[in-house]
């Protein structure tokens, strides 16, 4: 399922996207299910509600598709899409560093060996980074004049856990998503090379569309992931190429730090990163930023001067 919050009358629904493209308002439609969480309202609580949860979720689906809950149903405009967990609980997780033709490149462009680390890398985006599709990637040219892009599986986490093995790490995985991990090259490098600050910056995490379901992901380490700027695709991987897999990632994390329903955990990014090309290539005021990631969709941006 392909679970997405939108903008109906100003407020902030979770819904399901059915067949055509209809976008299904799940409280409205569970109105008078058992289910509590069906009837919150948000992504967050039924992520929280755990697997239980989608079987009689499923059903309204099923129905939908048959032509109730008409009244429910919503063809909603691009814009009315906003970010599946608009303000996340706590900031994003993300690792830098997990594809070695990123490396390679980064070597590249920063004439120095970077090589592959024993570990994950990990950083943090905070919640006020997040935006939706269709959202503007503000940049402030009085802060940064390298602003990057890169594109990123996102893992939802579902079931909560602290020092979660790698055989059990998918048990934990609720569903699917894009994120995008825009950068201020110049402000990372000023602050002594650290990830934080210049990953951080207000709407410098572009995530969505929608959260694609475990069970509808064939094998998330085979996606193709990529990402265009005005239509000139930049980068073009494949999620298979991580160097620490997801049941490492979710087993590292977890080592000591309990990891919540709603937790998001990008996985790193693929190379055609624009510092690293020749000559180097920041986005500027105007460009639109597309990222696609198979099975899930496509995550578009724009970039505004603000």
């Amino acid at each position: 399922m392909q679970l997405a919050t939108i903008a109906v009358n100003d407020e902030a629904v979770a819904a399901v996207r059915l067949k055509n493209g209809a976008m299904l308002e799940i409280a409205k439609a569970a109105n008078g299910a058992s289910h509590e969480s069906l009837r919150a309202g948000t992504i967050q609580a039924l992520i929280e509600a755990g697997p239980e949860v989608l079987e009689p979720l499923q059903a309204l689906v099923d129905e939908a598709e048959a032509g109730a809950h008409a009244d429910a149903c919503h063809t909603v405009p691009e814009s009315a899409v906003m970010a599946p967990l608009p303000k996340p609980l706590k900031n994003v997780f993300c690792v830098g560093r997990n594809y070695a033709d990123h490396i390679a490149e980064g070597e590249r462009a920063q004439k120095k060996t970077i090589g592959i680390t024993d570990h994950p890398v990990y950083f943090t985006k905070p919640p006020t980074s997040v935006v939706g599709p269709g959202g503007v990637i503000p940049i402030f040219p009085d802060v940064s004049e390298n602003i990057d892009y890169e594109v990123e599986l996102a893992v939802v986490i579902g079931k909560p856990g602290r020092n979660i093995s790698k055989e059990e790490a998918f048990d934990h995985v609720f569903g699917y998503t894009i994120l995008n991990d825009i950068t201020a090259r110049d402000v990372q490098r000023r602050h002594g090379g650290q990830y934080f600050k210049g990953k951080a910056l207000d709407g410098s995490c572009p995530l969505g569309p929608w959260i694609v379901t475990a069970d509808d992901i064939s094998d998330p380490h085979d996606l193709a992931i990529r990402l265009s700027v005005n239509d000139e695709m930049r980068q073009d991987g494949t999620t298979r190429d991580m160097i620490f897999d997801i049941p490492t990632l979710i087993s590292s994390l977890s080592e000591g730090l309990t990891l919540e329903p709603g937790d998001i955990v990008a996985t790193g990014t693929p190379s055609g990163v624009g510092y690293a090309m020749e000559p180097p290539q920041f986005l500027k005021d105007g460009d639109t930023v597309t990222c696609e990631i198979a099975q899930i969709g496509e995550l578009k941006n724009t970039v505004r001067v603000t």
